[in-house]
């Protein structure tokens, strides 16, 4: 029998309560049991868009360090739109995996991470149809939040970092670090040495920085 473990992920913190975990976990659980397969750990990536990196990612984070760590070398997921909705992201999360000679298989596209040339291609047009999707869906989302907003003069959304407690003294160290002459990777090596972490309890990556520093006034 194969040790794997299941991925599962929703995007929004609403999604929590719905099916979307219970769905996932029964097909997984289904394609396992008919594949001499025995989920060994699950991990939850709880109210996370598909569009995030890795480093966003606090769930898969763990599972990175569990696959170096006990000798599982299988990740099933539901289907691909459950690993990544953008198709680079998506696809920089399989290449990773291969890397380090982990296998993923898809439960509803089994064949799909193989190497084989034409089912890269049909994955990834699976992966653009999807990214195409959520484009529609937050195109969507953003127009609603603007009328919204002509009409009753404000709309709550996610706030950006810096707005929650705690996150203030984070950006400021940011800023001096920046002024100081450290680049983006720079900067996320320092607050990883003080053991400083992201909002979603991940280590910092120039990227994730940038992005930061970007809204930061005065940088």
């Amino acid at each position: 029998m194969t040790k794997a473990f299941g991925y599962l992920r929703v995007s929004g913190k609403g999604q929590l309560d719905g099916d979307g975990f219970p769905r996932q976990r029964a097909a997984i659980r289904k394609y396992a049991a008919e594949h001499d397969i025995k989920i060994v750990e699950w991990f939850e990536e709880q109210g996370v868009s598909g569009t995030k990196d890795q480093d966003e990612r606090p769930a898969f984070q763990r599972l990175l360090l569990a696959l170096h760590g006990d000798g599982v070398r299988m990740v099933v997921i539901e289907k691909l739109d459950r690993l990544a909705r953008d198709l680079m992201v998506q696809e920089s999360i399989i290449g990773d995996l291969r890397k380090h000679g982990f296998e993923l298989v898809s439960v509803m596209e089994p064949d799909l991470c193989s190497d084989d040339p034409s089912r890269t291609m049909v994955r990834q047009f699976f992966g653009a149809v999807s990214q195409y999707e959520k484009s529609t869906i937050v195109s969507k989302l953003r127009g609603a939040r603007q009328r919204a907003r002509a009409r009753d003069g404000r709309c709550e959304g996610r706030k950006p970092y810096g707005t929650r407690p705690g996150e203030q003294p984070v950006v400021a160290r940011m800023c001096e670090l920046h002024r100081q002459g450290h680049g983006y990777s720079g900067v996320a090596g320092e607050l990883n040495k003080a053991g400083i972490s992201t909002r979603y309890g991940c280590q910092w990556t120039a990227q994730t920085v940038r992005r930061v520093l970007l809204r930061a006034p005065g940088v």
